[in-house]
């Protein structure tokens, strides 16, 4: 009698457990995979000349999350403005998680006229020739390609280095690649103060001036040897996106920025006289506005009476201070004043604007 009553208790549990979920008996079926992979959202152009390189990643997984088994087909497509999206080349078999790449053969059509968008995309396929949808667009700039620049030249200026090229009539924006050709400094715990070392390439976008084939470069660094290259870009605003189309880049050209040039003119001086105070003879004390150039040695100062030789009155060093005290006057005469700047090199500028000052009579 107990015996049947635990075979009982046995039996029921186990009818339980098939009514309830769990107890290591499997679920309600699930539906079949459809095998989309999912879209490719990461896909870019560049175009060079009349070619377009593609490049892409392959997904993992498919809609369903579960991991792709099967390479898929790739199909590309090609649209302008709001036409259809026409296949280009042929269907691609990728792996899953691979990178994907493509290039692409403009035709001529495509090659001609104003710069104008133009929008790839890829389409993953399984075997039924089902797919989950486009990838995302990737868009470039179709149409003819500006000139190249031509004549390109630099010239030293004070200022930063001046670039030239021939003026054709050409609109398109000029973009200056430049290359630092000599190594960077590299900093110390000595030269803290120090700039940071300047990068090996840099660019400049040219747009006012482009046409007149002119540009200066103001961020060279005096010393350092550079190789500039120069090629127009016609830029196109798209969906608020600035999307460029590249001509040839041009042959290189190498400028060895050397300073070579003196520390520019003094401005603002001025002559103050003085009869004589605290028991001290009469004097006339200048002042000017100081120089911010970092390669600055000091100033000189000149003097001369009415129209005769100009004189240096200054200490043969020169002095860092913008102000001078002449005190080597006489009452009741007038001098002219004038002061140059001088740098580390011993390069010396032109002499500033005069200032006269006349001593009084004691």
């Amino acid at each position: 009698m107990i015996l049947f009553e635990r075979k009982s208790w046995a039996v029921l549990a186990l009818m339980l457990c098939a009514l309830l979920s769990g107890c290591g008996t499997p679920g309600a079926p699930q539906p079949p995979s459809l095998n989309l992979a999912a879209p490719v959202e990461d896909l870019s152009a560049i175009r060079t000349g009349d070619h377009v390189a593609l490049t892409w990643t392959m997904p993992k997984r498919n809609t369903d999350k579960t991991a792709l088994k099967a390479d898929a087909a790739v199909r590309i497509c090609r649209r302008e403005g709001s036409g259809a999206c026409n296949q280009v080349g042929t269907d691609l078999s990728v792996a899953a998680g691979k990178p994907g790449s493509f290039t692409d053969a403009l035709p001529g059509s495509l090659t001609s006229g104003s710069a104008r968008p133009v929008s790839y995309f890829v389409e993953l396929r399984n075997k039924k020739g089902r797919s989950a949808g486009l990838s995302n667009g990737a868009r470039v700039l179709a149409g003819e390609a500006p000139r190249s620049v031509e004549g390109l030249k630099a010239e030293m200026h004070k200022q930063g280095l001046v670039l030239t090229w021939t003026a054709d009539g050409e609109t398109a924006a000029v973009r200056l690649q430049r290359k630092l050709l000599t190594p960077p400094a590299t900093k110390t715990q000595h030269d803290a103060l120090a700039p940071a070392p300047e990068a090996i390439n840099a660019t400049l976008l040219v747009e006012e001036g482009a046409a007149q084939g002119r540009a200066m470069d103001t961020t060279i660094r005096m010393g350092e040897s550079y190789e500039y290259r120069a090629q127009r870009v016609s830029r196109v605003d798209v969906e608020g996106k600035t999307l460029e189309l590249a001509g040839e880049i041009s042959a290189p050209f190498d400028v060895d920025a050397k300073d070579v040039f003196p520390p520019d003119v003094p401005a603002g001086l001025a002559a103050v006289a003085t009869a004589g105070e605290n028991g001290g003879g009469p004097a006339i004390d200048l002042s000017w506005q100081p120089e911010l150039d970092t390669a600055l040695a000091g100033y000189v100062v000149y003097r001369r009476e009415g129209d005769g030789e100009w004189q240096r009155v200054s200490p043969a060093t020169p002095s860092i201070a913008p102000a001078f005290h002449d005190a080597d006057v006489q009452p009741g005469h007038s001098y002219r004043y004038a002061v140059s700047a001088v740098d580390k090199n011993g390069r010396e500028s032109a002499r500033s604007v005069e200032a006269e000052e006349t001593v009084p009579r004691q």
